[in-house]
Parts: structure tokens; sequence; C-alpha cells
């Protein structure tokens, strides 16, 4: 499962890296062994986890980045390829379908940026059941959490994140998606097998310099919009209105994120 091109991932990245709660993070750093560690990425594009994690951990990783789109997976490679005192190697998986297979057993540690909101809730079962057998600590960084925020507000705007949140539910490759549900879900799936878990916010901070990026995330709400069938002549002046402040330098977003660590207790 893939579906997003490299121009999106490199334009959501700098506000993935912003928006990353350190003190997850730093709870995660915890439950790594002390050695040098193998770390497995899940649904990795071309490696925002470890752009995010790469100077902060505490020991040198080996990490395994998993994918189901050759095309990213190859532009991560060229990506990590020099990476100081660690190697990245690869490995497309329909995840979807041979997650089992991945070597659960033989790492230290699971991580994964911006894929729990995709999956299904039997896929995520299927996930943490792998996890929790393996009794490796997680890490699931920016799952979308249905939040968002526009200033200046717009009376649309309740519109269409309804629109949004409602498309988020819907099938991504994994079944029907969990979409804003995913993170609480997911925390309390862990807690059920006995896991702890460490979770924060981790919004976007979306600001009005950043015009390349609100134009290419709100014409994706528009299309949105389009799909499950809100008014026209409202979604078109939503986004004329957006459009203009985007031009103008005047539009602030908030988009709401939940980053959370599952180990072993």
């Amino acid at each position: 499962m893939s579906g997003f091109s490299s121009q999106w991932l490199a334009l959501r990245e700098p506000l993935d890296l912003d928006a990353r709660d350190k003190k997850v993070e730093e709870a995660f750093f915890d439950q790594l062994p002390g050695r040098r560690s193998r770390i497995l990425d899940l649904g990795s594009g071309t490696g925002s986890t470890v752009a995010a994690l790469s100077e902060r951990l505490p020991e040198a990783v080996d990490w395994l980045l998993t994918d189901y789109d050759p095309v990213l997976l190859d532009a991560a490679s060229h990506r990590w390829k020099n990476l100081s005192g660690s190697d990245v190697a690869v490995r497309r998986i329909d995840l979807s379908a041979d997650l089992e297979q991945l070597p659960f057993q033989e790492i230290d540690a699971v991580t994964t940026s911006a894929f729990l909101d995709l999956v299904s809730e039997k896929f995520l079962v299927r996930l943490i059941n792998q996890i929790v057998k393996a009794r490796k600590p997680f890490l699931a960084s920016l799952t979308y959490d249905g939040r968002a925020q526009f200033s200046p507000a717009h009376l649309s705007d309740d519109d269409l994140l309804t629109a949004l949140n409602t498309h988020q539910k819907t099938e991504k490759g994994f079944g029907t998606a969990l979409g804003p549900d995913a993170a609480g879900r997911a925390v309390e799936l862990f807690e059920q097998q006995g896991y702890r878990v460490v979770q924060g916010l981790s919004d976007w901070q979306v600001q009005p310099s950043s015009r390349d990026f609100l134009t290419e995330f709100l014409s994706g709400w528009v299309r949105v919009g389009q799909e499950v069938g809100l008014d026209p002549r409202a979604l078109e002046s939503w986004w004329q209105e957006r459009a203009a402040q985007i031009r103008e330098g005047q539009l602030h977003v908030v988009i709401g994120h939940i980053d959370f660590a599952a180990f072993p207790q």
C-alpha cells in the first residue's frame, strides 16, 4: 500500500518534524537495548522516521524500511545510503497481505509515521498481536485524530472537516480505515494486552509561509468535498477564499495528530 507521491511527502515532512512529541520519543528511546539496535519501520515512504529520529537516537541503528511503492523505497535507499553510523535496508512488501512475514522476533523495536489512520481495525489487531507476541516497543507518530482549526475561520470549515473525517474512514488498502479513531483504538488494544502507553499531541502548526503545502493540502479537501457531494457553490466559495488567503499569506491551520509509544511493562 502507498498512494502518496514523493513530492507530497517532501512537502509535509518539515511539518511532521516540528510536530513530533519529543517526550513520547524519549520514552521510546528508553526501551531500546543500549547497544546497536535494529528498528523495523512500517509504511516508510522515503524514510521520514529516519529523518526524525536518526540524530537523536542514543545508539547506532540498523533500519529496515518497508513499503509497497518501489519508487518511494528507491528514493529512501538513495536518501539514506550514506547515513553516518547506521545501515538502512529497504523491503518491498504488501503489509495488508504479508505483515506476518516481517521479522518481528529479530528486531529490537517497531516504528511508523502517519500510517495508523489508514488501516482497519482488523489490520491493527494483527499488527498489535505481532508486536506484543514479540514483546517489542512500538512508536507511532503523527496519527491524524480528526481535529482542524483555521484562522481566519469560514462558515464551511465544519462541513469540510466532517467530509474529510468521513472520507478518512473509507478503504485505504487495508479494509475500512479507522481514520481519526485509529490512535485511540490502538492505545486501548495495547493496554488490553498489558502494554504501557505514553502519548501526546503532535499537531501540525501550518504557518502562512507554507504556501505550497497549504495549496496542495487544501485542494485535497476540495476533492474530498466533491466526492462526498457537498454543495458545489459553497465548496467553490470556500476554496476561492482559502486560495486568496494562501496567496496573501493570511492563513494559519492547525491539524490534530497524536503520537504514542507502547512497550511491555
